[in-house]
C-alpha cells in the first residue's frame, strides 16, 4: 500500500469540550469518530495560548526552543532555520496544503502578520475569509473530490484549520444552547453570564461538529478513507476564566483523536501522558518519513501499534507572552505539576478577550490577587490545583526534584528568561483597559 494521506484537522481554543470527554454539548460527528477511532484522555499542550502552541505542533519543539513564544500578529515567530510539519512532509514526497485558519509565522518580521502559510512550508494555501467552518469544510470538501479524481499516486497532507471556537461567542447566538441546560465547569462559578456564556460557546463548537462531519462524509464517499489517517485536534484550552492563558490542566488540555479504519485499531482510548510537541515525529513516522533529530517530542506510534511501553513520564509547559507579558515556567508529571512565576501579576491571568468577556467581571475580583512565585499542585488530590503546596513539608522533596527539572530544562534550552524580561508589544486593547482603569495592576482589581 502507498503512504498514507494525512488529513489534519485543527480548531482554536476547544480544550476537550466535546461530549466524548464528557461535556454536555452536542457533538455527534466527533463523538463517532472518536468511538471509531483513537481517543487520547491526557493529552496536552506546551503553551495555552494560540500561536506558542501551534508552533509547537509545526515544531515537534517547546516553544522558546522554536522561538515562537508569543501571538504571530504581535510580530512572535518560528525561527527560520527551523524544520516544520509541512517541510518534513514534503521531503517525504508529500503533497502539502494549508486549508483555512492558520496562527503561526516563521521569520515575519512585520506586525498584523498572522500566518506565513507557503513560508511555513506549505506548497498550497487555499485561505477562506474569516477561516469560519463552514466554509472551511466546503474548501476541504472541494480539495478531498479533486484528489479523488487525480491518478494514485503522490499521498497529500492537508492540514484543515478552523476559526471556531475562538470568541467572541455573539455570532453563534442562533444555534446556542438553553442556558438552563448547560453545566458550568467546576472550576468555574455557576452565574448566570457565565451560562450565556458557555450557552453561545455551545452553538460554535456544534458548527465545528458539523463542519467535521461534513469532511469525514466526503472521504468516504470518495474511498479516500481506506488510505488516509485523520486527526482531529486543538490548540489549548477553552476561552474562559482559569483555562485558556493558565497552567492550569483546563488550560493546557487537548484534544486528540486519530482514525484510520484500515491503519489504526480503533475503538480505544489511550491514556499514556503525551504533549503536543510528540504529535510532529508521530506523524511523521507514520508516513515513513525522516525525523528530525534536534526536536523535542517523541513519537507514540508505537501506542497505535498497542505497544505498552510509555512514551513520557512529564512535559515542560511555558507562557511568555499572550496579549501581555506573563512570564511562567512549569513541568506536569502523572501527578504532580510546579510553576515558576518571574514576575508579579495575578494569580489567574486571563487574556483580554475573556478579560472583557461576559464571564470575565464575575471572576475579576477573585483571580485579580497577586500571585505566588511557585506553585505545586498533587493533581490526584486536587484535580482543580487550589491547594498550592510549595511550603508543605510533606510535598518537600517533590518541589526540589521538580524545581532543579525546569531549572536544568532552562538552563540546557537557553531560555530567554535567564537573561532577563523579553521585550514584546502588548495587545492595544490591554493599553485600553488599563486606561480606564480595568485591567489588572498589581494591588488593585
Amino acid at each position: 500500500m502507498s503512504k498514507p494521506n494525512i488529513v489534519f484537522m485543527i480548531s482554536h481554543d476547544t480544550g476537550r469540550y466535546l461530549s466524548c470527554y464528557g461535556h454536555q454539548v452536542p457533538t455527534p460527528e466527533l463523538d463517532r469518530l472518536a468511538a471509531e477511532g483513537v481517543r487520547f484522555d491526557e493529552y496536552y499542550c506546551p503553551a495555552p495560548q494560540c500561536s506558542p502552541s501551534r508552533g509547537s505542533i509545526l515544531t515537534g519543539k517547546y516553544p522558546h526552543n522554536n522561538g515562537l513564544i508569543g501571538l504571530a500578529h504581535l510580530n512572535f515567530h518560528i525561527g527560520e532555520d527551523q524544520t516544520t510539519l509541512p517541510m518534513a512532509m514534503n521531503e517525504a514526497g508529500y503533497d502539502t496544503t494549508l486549508i483555512g485558519f492558520s496562527h503561526e509565522t516563521i521569520g515575519e518580521e512585520e506586525k498584523g502578520t498572522y500566518s506565513s502559510t507557503y513560508k511555513l512550508g506549505y506548497q498550497n494555501y487555499l485561505g477562506i475569509e474569516g477561516s469560519r467552518a463552514p466554509q472551511v469544510a466546503e474548501t476541504a470538501i472541494e480539495f478531498l473530490q479533486k484528489k479523488a479524481n487525480e491518478p494514485e499516486g503522490q499521498p497529500f497532507f492537508a492540514n484543515i484549520g478552523f476559526w471556531e471556537t475562538h470568541r467572541s461567542f455573539d455570532e453563534y447566538d442562533n444555534v446556542k444552547d438553553d442556558i438552563s441546560q448547560v453545566q458550568v465547569p467546576p472550576y468555574l462559578p455557576d452565574t448566570e453570564n457565565i451560562r450565556k456564556d458557555l450557552a453561545q460557546f455551545h452553538g460554535s463548537v456544534k458548527v465545528l461538529d458539523e463542519a467535521v462531519g461534513r469532511i469525514m462524509r466526503t472521504l468516504k464517499e470518495t474511498g479516500l478513507e481506506d488510505n488516509t489517517i485523520v486527526v482531529y485536534t486543538t490548540d489549548h484550552g477553552i476561552a474562559f476564566p482559569r483555562a485558556k492563558g493558565t497552567m492550569k490542566d483546563a488550560g493546557l488540555e487537548t484534544a486528540l483523536i486519530m482514525y484510520s479504519p484500515k491503519l489504526i485499531e480503533g475503538g480505544r482510548v489511550i491514556n499514556e501522558l503525551l504533549c503536543n510537541i510528540d504529535i510532529m515525529p508521530t506523524l511523521l513516522e507514520l508516513a515513513d518519513a525522516g525525523i528530525p533529530a534536534d526536536i523535542d517530542g517523541r513519537s507514540f506510534a508505537s501506542l497505535l501499534r498497542e505497544e505498552k511501553k510509555p512514551v513520557r513520564n512529564d512535559f515542560f509547559c511555558e507562557l511568555t507572552w499572550h496579549d501581555k507579558y506573563h512570564p511562567m515556567r512549569g513541568i506536569r508529571t502523572s501527578r504532580y505539576k510546579y510553576v515558576k512565576n518571574f514576575e508579579d501579576g495575578p494569580k489567574i491571568y486571563m487574556p483580554v478577550d475573556i478579560h472583557r468577556s461576559i464571564s470575565g467581571p464575575d471572576v475579576r475580583e477573585e483571580f485579580y490577587v497577586p500571585n505566588e512565585p511557585e506553585e505545586l499542585y498533587d493533581l490526584e488530590k486536587d484535580p482543580l490545583e487550589y491547594t498550592n503546596l510549595i511550603d508543605d513539608p510533606d510535598y518537600a522533596e517533590i518541589a526540589r526534584e521538580l524545581r532543579t527539572k525546569v531549572e536544568q530544562w532552562m538552563s540546557s534550552t537557553d531560555d530567554p528568561l535567564l537573561h532577563g524580561p523579553v521585550e514584546g508589544i502588548e495587545s492595544a486593547k490591554w493599553a485600553e483597559e488599563a486606561r480606564y482603569g480595568r485591567a489588572y495592576i498589581p494591588g488593585n482589581k
